[in-house]
């Protein structure tokens, strides 16, 4: 209610006070006498208490009818309007003090410090320090803030340099934001001299430290500086401490490190803050404990945005979408950052309708949409593949004007090549005022790549002038994908050189380069790469697996997740892939052991198998003969069998040459997805390879008509200067054509007198003998390896192809190896082939 409080000599202050402020009602009735300014300033303290403006203004009223200027009460004046939330009337208030003195000009540099008025508070220093008024501790600190605010690192050492020569650099507090102003900077060193060099520390300096260390992924350094508190100090750890450290155990994946820390933080009786539980849950996540991640959510008697955003994180991480929705669903406030990490989540588990699906939920409900959705979403829509949705997507960002940013724009240009879209991504790029930022330039590289237009992307890789680690990692696999070893090899020693190879995605992106590009077939490279970095991921591990498994090392591969697991690293679904399909490789029938491998994947890892996990089982035992087993595979799989999981079947059939289930496994895919582009071509080859070849091409005439298209086999070879020569089969446009068919013809011959003989069942079409004869000479990977054999000066030729090698070329190419005497490297979707003296690496086990 409002009211008038009456004082002797007929002062009057207005306030508004209500029934519960009974205190401050109460302390105005008792004055008897006009306010003494010890009085206002009780009252002043008051207000602050209450939160209650009005009264402070009414406060504020009885001193201006004041006679005198008392600073102490004007300071209290300005101090109550800042704790009010009252900046301006505070700068009002500090205008009209004749004289203002350091405590005047500190509360309003404070102020100008924190509400993001940088400019306004170093405008403000200055002025103080004409007036001659000379700074004290909490000034510097306050300036030290909008130092940060402004990134002014060189005015920010001026400042240091004047805590020195005034003796306020004593001060912890003081040395604790110039540490954290350093450490911004990524200016360890000077954050580190000045720590050593304080004469006092308080917990907050050692967390300003071990933070400055995690934040610039120097674990171990930070873990042994935990030790010294621990050892040295006085003191004891706090939430900030143990947080920051277990954050930094879930970055380096190190379980015992961090449940240690769990443990601690029980002894210290400080588990229960909530920041310390958030952390906890991020870092179980991380290291994939599914179980102790539920535990502590369960647990949890408050929690906060941050709390559910981690959920929904840590179920997307582990692959379990479902259960993320569900906690996105009861989360009491859906936020703009709740919706980005779900369709992050869906987006990077690979379900990108289901992202596009909430997405429009997201604007039916009216949630501000910002940068990072409209990132993800772009993303997503890549991910799905889906030209009509890209298009919708791609008009609602012009509509609204919202593609502004690198990151938007690469995002359309990411979507425009995986949709097929490439004419409109070569608009948006050549439209692009940034198109030769390292993002725009990587995404359109990684576009061509994923296109097959080798010489564009090789081109586009030449005008790179900078690369940071995003771009590093991102071109390194580029390199991987499209076999340029060379440029890898110059890349690597950029990265060595920089010292960018601390980070974990471009030491990742290395492995995978190497351990795609060949050499000369091993794994010493890749190999001596992974032990020498800092930090591994479960990416790391999973390159790793990737070099093995692409070179049928399956026992290899095998020994290297067991070290894995005794390392405490945690596999991931596509780890789980990848040992799958090593079981397909090993040097004795390990069938079994797959088997019994999948059923205990949800168990032992926490993973549920799905469609892909099935369908390598299914490529396994087909390897080993096992065609009854794997067809019962595929009925009782825990989701209907779809063509994924009865494709495997009917290759691992044909291989085997079992027409009793490979007719029974054919029927079923072409009555499951009869529309299906892959199932024309099924079909057509089944046709044509039963002789039924006017059925073979009703279907071809159906698929033109659709407008659908078989994927063309393409091979190619990079040289040195990092140009690519690709053909196709029957392929002429190359200039030294002439050359390339007379050296392929005799080598033809001669192959042939090495004990090749041509298989002409790999010519599906009805043509004479000798003219299936011909086909074959022409197809993509022998006129590619004709082509290197003529290249003088390189011991091994290197063929990159986008479709699995034929039976035939297998062949041919192992007694080209000997005609030659030179090694042939191939590869193509299903790993290496190394042709020597007539042997290949993958002992017919392709």
């Amino acid at each position: 209610m409002a009211g008038i409080i009456q004082y002797g000599g007929g002062a009057t202050v207005f306030a508004s006070v209500d029934n519960r402020r009974s205190r401050l009602r109460t302390t105005s009735n008792l004055l008897s006498r006009p306010p003494s300014n010890g009085d206002l300033s009780r009252l002043l303290k008051l207000s602050i208490e209450y939160g209650d403006v009005n009264f402070c203004k009414a406060v504020h009223a009885s001193i201006l009818r004041g006679e005198e200027d008392d600073i102490r009460l004007q300071n209290s004046l300005v101090t109550a309007y800042l704790r009010l939330g009252r900046v301006n009337d505070a700068e009002s208030v500090f205008d009209s003090i004749p004289c203002p003195d350091v405590v005047s000009h500190t509360a309003m540099i404070s102020a100008f410090a924190k509400s993001h008025r940088e400019d306004g508070a170093v405008r403000l220093f200055f002025e103080m320090r004409d007036a001659g008024v000379g700074p004290n501790g909490f000034t510097l600190v306050a300036m030290l803030t909008a130092c940060s605010g402004l990134g002014d690192l060189e005015l920010g050492t001026q400042i240091h340099a004047m805590s020195v020569k005034t003796g306020h650099l004593d001060s912890t507090h003081v040395s604790n934001t110039l540490m954290r102003l350093y450490a911004e900077w990524d200016c360890l060193d000077s954050a580190f001299k000045l720590f050593d060099e304080m004469p006092n520390r308080d917990i907050s300096s050692w967390n300003t430290l071990i933070s400055s260390m995690v934040k610039a992924e120097f674990y171990d350094e930070a873990f042994e500086c935990f030790i010294d508190l621990l050892t040295w100090e006085d003191l004891r750890a706090d939430q900030f401490t143990l947080s920051t450290l277990i954050y930094a155990s879930g970055r380096c994946f190190d379980l015992k490190k961090g449940s240690s820390l769990h443990g601690y933080s029980h002894k210290l009786r400080c588990e229960s803050h909530l920041s310390l539980r958030n952390s906890l849950i991020q870092f179980y996540a991380e290291c994939g404990c599914v179980e102790d991640v539920e535990a502590l959510f369960n647990s949890m008697p408050l929690r906060d945005a941050f709390t559910w955003t981690q959920m929904i994180k840590a179920y997307s991480g582990f692959g379990l979408l479902d259960s993320a929705i569900e906690i996105f669903d009861r989360a009491p406030d859906k936020s703009s950052i709740a919706f980005n990490t779900l369709l992050s989540g869906l987006h990077q588990n690979g379900d990108g309708f289901r992202a596009l699906r909430f997405f429009r939920r997201m604007l039916e409900d009216g949630v501000a949409v910002t940068d990072s959705t409209l990132t993800t979403v772009l993303c997503s829509c890549g991910c799905a593949g889906d030209a009509g949705f890209s298009e919708q997507i791609h008009g609602f960002v012009l509509k609204f004007n919202v593609g502004g940013n690198d990151r938007i724009q690469a995002a359309l240009l990411d979507m425009c090549t995986k949709c097929g879209r490439m004419e409109d991504a070569d608009k948006i790029f050549d439209r692009m005022p940034q198109r030769r930022s390292p993002v725009t330039l990587t995404t359109m590289v990684s576009g061509y790549a994923r296109n097959l237009e080798l010489e564009k992307a090789a081109s586009l890789i030449g005008q790179y002038t900078f690369f940071d680690e995003f771009a590093s990692a991102s071109i390194l696999a580029v390199c991987g994908d499209l076999g340029f070893r060379d440029l890898g090899e110059q890349l690597h020693c950029r990265v060595l050189k920089d010292g960018s190879l601390r980070n974990a995605g471009v030491g990742n992106s290395l492995i995978s380069m190497y351990s795609k590009s060949g050499g000369g077939g091993g794994t010493e490279i890749f190999d001596k790469i992974f032990e020498s970095m800092p930090y591994r991921d479960a990416v790391s591990w999973n390159c790793l697996l990737s070099g093995y498994v692409s070179r049928r090392l399956g026992d290899d591969a095998l020994n290297k997740f067991d070290e894995m697991q005794k390392s405490g690293g945690k596999p991931d679904s596509i780890t789980c892939s990848l040992i799958i399909t090593a079981y397909k490789y090993t040097n004795s029938n390990m069938a079994q052991q797959c088997h019994e491998f999948v059923l205990s994947m949800k168990s032992a890892h926490g993973i549920d198998p799905d469609s892909n996990h099935y369908a390598s089982l299914i490529g396994v035992l087909g390897r080993w003969g096992m065609l009854e087993r794997a067809e019962k595979v595929a009925n009782t799989a825990p989701f209907d069998p779809g063509p994924a999981l009865l494709k495997p079947l009917l290759e691992s059939c044909i291989r085997h040459k079992d027409p009793t289930v490979g007719k029974r496994t054919a029927r079923r895919i072409l009555t499951m997805d009869p529309d299906e582009p892959s199932t024309f071509v099924l079909k057509s080859n089944l046709y044509s390879a039963s002789g039924r070849w006017h059925c073979s091409e009703l279907v071809r005439d159906e698929m033109r008509a659709r407008g659908f298209r078989k994927r063309p086999a393409r091979s190619w070879i990079t040289d040195r200067k990092n140009g690519v020569h690709s053909f196709f089969a029957r392929d002429k446009s190359h200039p030294e054509t002439r050359d390339i068919y007379a050296a392929l013809e005799v080598l033809f011959k001669e192959a042939k007198k090495a004990g090749y003989e041509p298989d002409t069942s790999f010519v599906l079409q009805e043509v004479e003998e000798f003219q299936k004869v011909d086909f074959l000479m022409h197809h993509s990977a022998k006129i590619a390896a004709a082509f290197g054999l003529l290249k003088k000066g390189t011991a091994v030729v290197r063929v990159m192809k986008n479709v699995r090698l034929c039976g035939d070329c297998h062949s041919f190419l192992r007694s080209a190896s000997v005609v030659c005497g030179r090694e042939i490297h191939l590869r193509d979707p299903s790993g290496f082939h190394l042709f020597r003296d007539g042997q290949c690496s993958c002992k017919d086990r392709w």
